[in-house]
């Protein structure tokens, strides 16, 4: 919530939830909250339909809708705007940010089978790493999408809300934290306190 205030190019602030806890912290941290319904609150529903609903229920009548993750408290400060920024000046259905894979290449990906016989995904004729394609991969950091796409559903396609024409901004590795596990908990929790020593240091 904080990242959608600090953004320059964000007029309304939403938070979808099934929560009290959290519809209580998110109206406390400045978000207007929308209570989600239990069928947009399982294991299976998807991102955008309850973003769609968000959308219905606010009646907000936006062109260019920005999606943050909740589990996401790592963010480069100017991502959201810059994401946007790249939506307006293409022609673009949607803008996501993407990392780069690292030394998580999918050359270098491969299948176990129940006899635990290896099954590589692509043909790998690299040997160094620094040799290989570049590859990125969705981090979570933003989702930048026009209205027109995120209501086009498609039960086959479940990625149809980001429409035809995608378009991507990079992050650098690390900048963006997507909270899975304790690893990335704890990562985060590095991250936000030296960045609030920092900003103690800098007010000194």
């Amino acid at each position: 919530i904080g990242h959608a205030l600090d953004a320059r190019h964000i007029d309304a602030t939403y938070c979808s939830t099934n929560g009290q806890h959290i519809a209580a912290a998110a109206k406390s941290a400045g978000a207007e909250v929308v209570m989600r319904p239990e069928h947009l609150a399982s294991d299976h529903a998807t991102v955008d339909s309850a973003v769609r609903h968000v959308i219905d229920s606010s009646h907000d009548q936006a062109d260019i809708i920005v999606i943050l993750y909740g589990n996401i408290p790592v963010r480069p400060p100017d991502l959201i705007d810059l994401a946007v920024e790249h939506m307006l000046s293409s022609e673009a259905d949607s803008v996501q940010s993407y990392a780069p894979v690292g030394k998580h290449h999918p050359f270098w990906t491969v299948q176990l089978d129940a006899d635990d016989h290896v099954h590589q995904w692509e043909e790998n004729t690299v040997y160094r790493r620094q040799d290989l394609p570049e590859a990125y991969i969705p981090d979570g950091g933003v989702i930048v999408v026009r209205r027109s796409s995120l209501f086009n559903v498609d039960e086959k396609n479940p990625h149809a809300f980001l429409g035809d024409k995608r378009s991507g901004i990079r992050t650098p590795r690390g900048s963006v934290v997507d909270v899975d596990d304790e690893i990335d908990f704890e990562l985060a929790r590095i991250l936000l306190e030296e960045k609030a020593a920092s900003k103690d240091v800098n007010n000194e």
